[in-house]
Parts: structure tokens; C-alpha cells; sequence
């Protein structure tokens, strides 16, 4: 997996492009131009993963970033943050399934699902939820 940053401004451009933009900026009340508009390329053997990546390849590989910001995270502060996941594994085959709950074992998660079954199996949960028709009861 290779991973590249794509600015959407360069450095050189940028000031030129926010006086350029500035007025339909002010109009629209957002900002237009910026870091906030860069993107992250994601490649698989040479193949950019949003065009030819399964929906479960993208998964993994959003997920792999996602685990090694933890590491590092970890290794800069000492501490895991706090890592937040939204029904991902309905995008994962059972294998993808296994290997992320084993390895957010120890890492203080919150996880948004449909089943808890899987989870509940995988690893020790200490609150559950459920939400429906806009309730929300501990079990």
C-alpha cells in the first residue's frame, strides 16, 4: 500500500487563489481554497484504491491508517486515544471482522453497528446500547 498527499493548492498559488476566491468565499460563509481541501491518494500495486478497490479493500486500507495514527499517537503521548468506528464492520468480510477486533483489543473504542454479536464474541464490552425510533436504552 502506497499512500500520497495531494495538496489542492500549492504554496506558490495560495494567496493568489484566496484574494481570487475571496469574495465568493465572504458570499457563501466557507473557505473555499485550502489544507482543507487537500486529499490523500491510497494505492494498491500501483492502482489508486477509490478507482479500483473494493468497498471492503478501501475499508481495510482507511482502517490501517486510521490503527497507525493510534501508534503513533501512542508513542508520542503515551496513552491511546480514543478510537471511534461507524459501522465498519458491515463493510468487512468475517477474516477483516476478526483481525480488527483483535487488534483494538486494549484500545478504549466506541463502535456504531447493527449487531452486537460479533463484538460481543471478539471482545469485552463494558457498556451497550441500542437506539431505535430515537430512544436510547443501556442494556
Amino acid at each position: 500500500m502506497e499512500l500520497f498527499y495531494q495538496p489542492s493548492v500549492t504554496a506558490e498559488e495560495f494567496e493568489k487563489k484566496l484574494i481570487y476566491v475571496k469574495e465568493r468565499d465572504i458570499t457563501q460563509c466557507q473557505t473555499s481554497i485550502g489544507p482543507h481541501k487537500d486529499d490523500m491518494l491510497i494505492k494498491l500495486s500501483g492502482q489508486d484504491l477509490r478507482r479500483f478497490g473494493s468497498q471492503g479493500q478501501q475499508r481495510t486500507a482507511a482502517l490501517s491508517l486510521k490503527l497507525s495514527e493510534i501508534a503513533l499517537v501512542k508513542d508520542k503521548i503515551g496513552e491511546n486515544p480514543i478510537l471511534l468506528l461507524d459501522d465498519v464492520l458491515s463493510e468487512l468480510d468475517k477474516n477483516r471482522q476478526a483481525h480488527l477486533l483483535e487488534t483494538i483489543q486494549g484500545i478504549q473504542t466506541f463502535i456504531t453497528c447493527t449487531g452486537t454479536e460479533l463484538i460481543q464474541q471478539r471482545i469485552e464490552t463494558d457498556h451497550i446500547y441500542d437506539v431505535s425510533s430515537g430512544c436510547v436504552k443501556h442494556r
